[in-house]
């Protein structure tokens, strides 16, 4: 019940949270060492530090796997397993801060029993780095400067907890990050209307990515030793794609995979005999071998690991032919399938959002029975899900103040408000996507208040931080020495929760059960805050239909590894604004596919593609409608799931202003549908692959502006590549062609080519020649 869950994967340097599942408040929990590499300063029978609460300063600790529990910290801590921060004696949830590579083996005495945790680490990914900033540069006056804070989402977003210093005329921040671009902010006095912002480029290679195929080698083939029949996993390895001068492929002869056997589902002695079959990049182990079920994981390695792959094998009565995960085929009595499918509904749908409190208009208010009224007009445009921002008791109008997760706001309507209308989006075809604010609360919440107040049960509710880092000016209860809450960037209001309180987590759990049998889906906010073992209990607790969305910035490939099924794609936003803006050529969203790649991401169609959402300006308003046209067309034709931001296909130009019902841009809306419709109707736009080379690389613009236009072919997949049977091998290759212009362009394409499906359908030119043009005005679906 209480086992912490599948092992993890780290680099040295890369904290990680480690917790028991289910957790008990009033249970006792113990965690000790068991085994650690022998270069480490952990030995076996080590428990945590109780001394030692938080890893060094995250300016120098950057990874992929820290968490929000293990920031701001005291900067001389450096002990490898690290306690609670909570005021319990026992330690509950630990921290292990990995000093050298390795597999660190640790228990969990819990009240049902003893657990193993493996955490395979990795060496250190990091590297030296210098950000110079000239003085002048920054919008204050030198003298004005008492201290300028480095503010990136490698000390997760916090103020005054990492200082540049003063280098005669520059502020320099020395860092240890991996290798990439990375976006950061110098902050004068924590006044971040005030920031410089820049990038960090520190050169290396991206991380490599995996996917598993499996198959059943028989008894009786030639090269079989006579060992009976044998599960075969094979871990298809492919480098990071080159994108730029800073950031390189690596070398694709040094990657490799390490298969890790979950503990839970068998002994060590067993975990141990499974994992010794492993060569290279296979795992071959007869079938009487395996236990009746058992998940093996998958990491690839070479510079840099990347996301690990995990597959669930049945064999027996519980196994079948089915091979969800793999090209490969599985015969006999073996099934071999993704533990944590993305729900079938959610494989590729269009997304709607809505700001909730804007969505009646400018004259009546919003509610639960508005928004019913209104799902008409969203079945009218053929939307799949509708993404409500928070709906639950706050009392700010965006809602991300939550006050009572269990009940709905006032102003809104009740819950039965809220489920009928959830009903009527069943009833339309239409799933609900609830917006999960769980990384902190308002500090109206009763909890934040009792806590504040010194109520001893509320005592371990929320992190406290060292009060000389506050910038908030706020007078906060003095609290453990006079600590102050801890938040992000500025955001006082909204102090972050504590996920190393078992009593914490059990909250928090029981508000996901609370909501699942409610609504489809999660959009979790703040997802960047919440610890990994969190979210992977969450995956593995809410029902398999249930969608996980997650809003990750930057763009981080880690959410994947059994947490969530889709993700926010800001390299596509970024670039599809810095298009619009005509900072880069329409070419630069192959770049951005290619980024998503060197970050780790194996599979384009985890992506929600969008131009614009409830925190970032109008693209509309930015860069006009011709590129709004053609950058909403980007989303639909590639893999992936688009969203629409109510008020996109309406011609809004404020960014949570009322939805422009009776003045708006019906063309647009028509736009916008009419995409949608075509999307619905191809399969191979839903679910084929993408191709930036072949037809695509002949389209030549013959009149208008090159460097706004860019084409790519959507290509069918090959038989037993997408998941569910959705669309496999269906329809035929499409080229699409995009124009960011506010003229049309006309460009000339492959002979083959014979008609446009955008719009209304009509066939190519040919010139004298006989050449195929076409005109494309924003958007061309060539078949």
């Amino acid at each position: 019940m209480h086992e912490p869950g599948p092992p993890r994967t780290t680099s040295v340097g890369e904290p990680v949270e480690l917790a028991p599942r289910s957790p008990d408040p009033d249970g006792t929990y113990r965690w000790t060492a068991r085994d650690a590499p022998a270069e480490s300063d952990l030995s076996p029978g080590d428990g945590p530090d109780p001394n030692a609460t938080g890893p060094p300063s995250s300016a120098t600790a950057a990874g992929s796997d820290s968490s929000a529990t293990d920031a701001a910290a005291p900067a001389d801590s450096t002990a490898v397993l690290r306690a609670s921060e909570t005021s319990r004696d026992d330690d509950p949830v630990v921290h292990l801060d990995p000093d050298a590579p390795g597999t660190y083996v640790l228990a969990l005495d819990a009240p049902d029993g003893t657990h193993r945790q493996r955490v395979r680490v990795f060496p250190d990914e990091r590297r030296e780095a210098e950000i110079r900033v000239p003085v002048d540069d920054l919008s204050v006056e030198d003298g004005e400067v008492d201290r300028v804070s480095l503010l990136w989402p490698h000390n997760e977003n916090r103020l005054a907890l990492d200082r540049a210093e003063r280098d005669g005329d520059e502020w320099v921040a020395s860092v240890r990050v991996p290798p990439g671009s990375h976006g950061f902010g110098f902050v004068p006095d924590g006044d971040r209307s005030a920031a410089y912002h820049g990038e960090c480029e520190v050169p290396g290679p991206g991380r490599p990515r995996l996917s598993l195929d499996a198959t059943v080698v028989e008894a009786d083939e030639p090269d079989d030793p006579a060992e009976g029949d044998r599960l075969r996993l094979t871990a298809v390895v492919d480098p990071a794609p080159a994108i730029d001068d800073v950031e390189r492929g690596g070398d694709p002869d040094a990657l490799d995979a390490t298969f890790l056997v979950d503990d839970r589902d068998a002994d060590p002695e067993t975990v141990a005999a499974i994992e010794s079959r492993a060569d290279g990049r296979t795992l071959t182990v007869p079938l009487d071998e395996l236990p009746d079920s058992v998940r093996v994981r998958a990491v690839p390695h070479g510079e840099r690991y990347g996301a690990a792959e995990t597959v669930r094998i049945e064999t027996g009565e519980g196994g079948g032919s089915d091979a969800e995960v793999s090209s490969g085929d599985v015969g006999g009595s073996v099934a071999v399938t993704d533990p944590n499918p993305t729900p079938e509904w959610a494989e590729s749908p269009t997304i709607y959002e809505v700001f909730v409190r804007s969505f009646a208009g400018d004259t009546l208010p919003t509610t639960f029975a508005e928004i019913e009224r209104r799902v008409e007009y969203l079945e009218h445009l053929g939307v799949d899900a509708l993404w409500l921002t928070p709906v639950l008791a706050s009392p700010t109008e965006h809602g991300y103040h939550v006050t009572d997760y269990y009940d709905t706001a006032s102003d809104l309507g009740s819950r039965e408000a809220f489920a009928s209308l959830v009903d009527a989006c069943h009833d339309a075809g239409i799933r609900v996507v609830f917006d999960l604010v769980i990384n902190h609360t308002s500090r109206d919440h009763p909890a934040f208040q009792l806590h504040s107040a010194g109520v001893d049960a509320y005592a371990d509710h929320y992190r406290r931080t060292d009060a000389a880092a506050d910038v908030t000016g706020i007078d906060w209860a003095e609290l453990d020495g006079g600590a102050a809450p801890d938040y992000y960037f500025e955001w006082g209001r909204i102090p972050n929760l504590n996920y190393d309180s078992p009593t914490v987590r059990e909250w928090l759990l029981d508000v996901i059960d609370e909501w699942a049998g409610v609504v489809d889906g999660f959009r979790a906010d703040v997802a960047w805050g919440v610890p990994h073992g969190f979210w992977k209990e969450v995956a593995d607790r809410v029902p398999e239909d249930v969608l996980l969305l997650d809003e990750t910035l930057p763009h981080d490939p880690f959410y994947g590894e059994r947490e969530f099924h889709r993700h926010y794609d800001t390299s596509l936003y970024e670039a599809l604004r810095a298009i619009g803006a005509g900072d880069e050529p329409a070419d630069a969203i192959e770049t951005a596919l290619a980024r998503g790649e060197w970050l780790g991401f194996d599979d384009p169609a985890s992506q929600m593609r969008y131009v614009e959402n409830h925190d970032e300006d109008r693209y509309l308003a930015e860069y006009g409608r011709d590129a709004l046209r053609a950058a909403a067309a980007v989303t639909f034709t590639l893999p992936g799931a688009p969203m629409i931001y109510a008020g996109q296909e309406r011609g809004n130009e404020t960014y949570r202003g009322p939805i422009r019902w009776h003045d708006g841009d019906n063309a647009l809306t028509e736009f916008h549908r009419e995409l949608a419709a075509l999307r619905a109707a191809e399969p191979v736009l839903r679910t084929g692959a993408i191709d930036f080379d072949g037809r695509a690389a002949d389209v030549r613009v013959v009149e208008g502006d090159a460097e706004r236009v860019t084409a790519y072919e959507r290509t069918p997949p090959e038989e037993g590549e997408v998941d569910g049977g959705v669309g496999a091998a269906d329809g035929d290759p499409l080229l699409v062609v995009v124009n960011f212009a506010e003229e049309p362009a006309t460009v000339a394409v492959p002979e083959e080519v014979e008609a446009d499906l955008f719009g209304d359908g009509s066939a190519t030119e040919r010139d004298g020649d006989g050449e195929a043009r076409v005109a494309v005005d924003a958007v061309a679906v060539l078949r």
